[in-house]
């Protein structure tokens, strides 16, 4: 600016002027109590939330069964549909009181055992079972029908062995041993899966809105142009909300890693936290370029609040940390490099649980830091546009 008196030049007077905006930013969160709020809630009991939430295995799904067979081996089967995979109903063979019952979403599937079951079986002939399966919740459904499935064929193999044993016969069947090692998760543990992918949805959501909102408030309350004829540029305005906010993303970072994931649910830590969190700054930063880009298209906070939303929710639901990226069309997964959740998947999952190094994730950090270049420059371009 033309005057400014010889003191207030330099790199040093500039990085100063940040500081006290970022300061300033600190005091204003902590006296939102609304948006403060949020931030705990976050990184703290919504990751609770996540953890002891529905696991996506089969447990206690109720299936209703009809045995119209009577018999030893229907006995069996329905013995082998037991709990925590199953709960089982005897059900009278009854289609009007079958059907209502599925209606009302009391059965998650009915099993029909036909007269003559067992006899099929032991004569060497195809034995046939019904299985009506509700598909409402598609997962559900497919897990129902193929972990009975599963059940099923160990039942015909056994009972054809046992026939063939007792006439005295060899039964040559084709048998195939797998052997399955989990690595990275040994346990298959779902809430190390479930408190991470939570973590890195409201670490997306809370990197976005946080900027967002503070650059918004400048403008609600009229405070914007005050900062603009101050000896600030628009460039040391943004980039102090965007340090701010990232501060505040790492520090809730910290709290739900350290303290709720690794603590409480015992989340194993096996790469180098300084990495981790290196990484976690970096990602905040390049999602709070979105959300610096979000508050120049609004005017107030149920605006940016809708803005937010439509930016938040694809970048969430299509990143791949509750989808599968692979099932995608290519041209969607093409589409989904210029998301950078989508590269920071990567970098966590690879860093926490898998102990990866820096050459490891130097490729999805590296495209991140690009996109997080181009959304700060875009937000101080329109920013500055704004206020010529």
């Amino acid at each position: 600016m033309k005057g400014r008196p010889p003191g207030t030049r330099g790199p040093g007077r500039w990085l100063l002027q940040v500081a006290a905006m970022v300061g300033k930013e600190w005091r204003q969160l902590l006296r939102d109590r609304a948006l403060f709020g949020f931030v705990v809630f976050v990184f703290t009991i919504d990751i609770m939330i996540a953890a002891g939430a529905a696991e996506i295995d089969l447990h206690g799904a109720v299936v209703g069964v009809i045995d119209r067979d009577a018999s030893q081996a229907s006995r069996e089967l329905i013995y082998r549909l037991r709990p925590p995979y199953f709960d089982v109903r005897a059900l009278p063979d009854d289609a009007a009181v079958v059907t209502r019952r599925l209606d009302r979403g009391e059965l998650r599937a009915v099993l029909t055992i036909p007269q003559g079951f067992e006899g099929a079986l032991l004569g060497g002939r195809p034995a046939t079972a019904q299985l009506v399966v509700d598909a409402t919740n598609v997962n559900i459904g497919y897990l129902v029908s193929s972990y009975t499935g599963r059940i099923l064929a160990e039942l015909a193999a056994e009972m054809v062995a046992r026939r063939a044993a007792a006439v005295g016969e060899s039964a040559p069947l084709p048998e195939v041993r797998l052997q399955p090692r989990a690595r990275f998760n040994p346990t298959l543990d779902q809430s190390w899966h479930s408190t991470l992918s939570e973590l890195l949805t409201m670490l997306t959501v809370a990197s976005i809105v946080l900027p967002a909102a503070a650059l918004v408030r400048e403008k609600e309350r009229g405070t914007i142009e005050q900062l603009l004829v101050s000896p600030l540029t628009p460039l040391q305005i943004v980039l102090a909300k965007v340090l701010a906010m990232t501060a505040v993303v790492l520090a809730g970072s910290l709290v739900a890693v350290l303290l709720v994931m690794e603590q409480l649910y015992h989340v194993p830590f096996l790469g180098s936290p300084w990495l981790f969190f290196a990484m976690v700054a970096l990602y905040a930063m390049t999602a709070s370029g979105l959300g610096i880009v979000a508050a120049t298209f609004a005017r107030n906070s149920g605006q940016v609040g809708l803005i937010v939303l439509l930016l938040v929710m694809p970048i969430i639901m299509l990143s791949g940390t509750w989808t599968l990226r692979e099932s995608m069309p290519g041209w969607l997964q093409a589409v989904l490099n210029f998301s950078p959740l989508r590269h920071f998947i990567d970098i966590a999952y690879g860093v926490l649980l898998k102990g990866a190094g820096p050459a490891v994730i130097a490729v999805p950090a590296l495209k991140m830091s690009l996109l997080g270049g181009a959304f700060f420059a875009l937000g101080v371009l329109r920013f500055r546009r704004q206020f010529k």
